[in-house]
């Protein structure tokens, strides 16, 4: 094995310049790459049994829900955060073909806007299964602005997905309503005629108060249901709402630099040694 003291003594010069070069060429990229500050807002998923109707009106069972949603219900969160929908809805919110200087115009400003703030964007399920969303920006201002756009967004998808089944239910009573509402009208409209008459049948009389029995349940489950559809119950619980950062976060000048400088060193001995065994083996 060569001497590594020999080694350095006869090749400091060019290891010197190797990593001269390096060290400088890698700060000269990273003074002129722009400076980017992070903002991170934390969530935990809130129970998905807060939009079912016996979690609220049922006085036996409503303490055997969680308070909490689970991990998994994260996942679907996660999921629907890689879609193009969130970044171009907060692309049109904040103008933000502007902020990034798009030279696109018209809905291409907005596609290739809401695709540089997804390349900006992290959103991930942390160890401690947390819903993080990360936002890189150069303005320490917009990206807690950003951050919390988009968990409000993703908030509002799924708070709609949730409530939309109680809303068909809605609107389906309504309509079950309406038909016992006609149905009542008829026949107190042929009783009328019949007390005139003095034909009134103990039949009709026994269906109208049929009907309107069940009236009275429909108008207590559409009140129930109502209550649900305008509750739109909770899909994340926000732990902390991302903040200004004072310090930029990008790019991590001081640690590159010194991994620049160890890796080159590194690199200058290895070719050094390749050089000198080469050598070794044609004498």
């Amino acid at each position: 094995m060569p001497d590594l003291i020999y080694l350095v003594s006869k090749w400091w010069k060019q290891i010197i310049a190797v990593v001269f070069l390096s060290v400088v060429t890698v700060g000269a990229v990273l003074f002129f790459k722009p400076a980017k500050y992070l903002a991170v807002t934390t969530a935990l998923p809130a129970s998905a049994y807060s939009v079912d109707k016996s979690s609220i009106f049922s006085k036996n069972i409503q303490v055997l829900y969680p308070a909490m949603g689970t991990p998994d219900d994260l996942d679907m969160i996660i999921g629907t955060a890689q879609l193009d929908t969130v970044y171009i809805a907060m692309a049109e919110q904040f103008g933000l073909a502007e902020h990034y200087k798009v030279k696109e115009q018209g809905p291409a400003a907005i596609r290739k806007a809401a695709s540089v703030l997804k390349e900006n964007t992290r959103v991930i399920k942390s160890d401690f299964n947390e819903l993080k969303i990360k936002v890189w920006d150069v303005e320490k201002t917009v990206a807690p602005q950003l951050a919390n756009g988009i968990i409000n967004k993703l908030q509002a998808i799924h708070q709609d997905l949730r409530n939309s089944n109680n809303i068909e239910l809605l609107t389906s009573l309504q309509a079950g309503k309406e038909k016992l509402q006609a149905n009542i009208d008829s026949i107190s409209n042929y009783l009328k005629k019949a007390l005139v008459d003095g034909n009134a049948s103990d039949t009709y009389i026994a269906r109208r108060n049929t009907f309107i029995s069940q009236m009275q349940e429909y108008e207590h489950l559409i009140g129930e249901y109502q209550l649900l559809a305008d509750k739109k119950p909770q899909v994340l619980a926000i732990v902390e709402k991302a903040r200004i950062s004072d310090w930029p976060d990008k790019p991590k000048r001081l640690p590159v630099l010194i991994a620049t400088f160890v890796l080159s060193l590194v690199f200058s001995f290895l070719v050094v040694l390749l050089i000198e065994k080469r050598k070794s083996l044609q004498q």
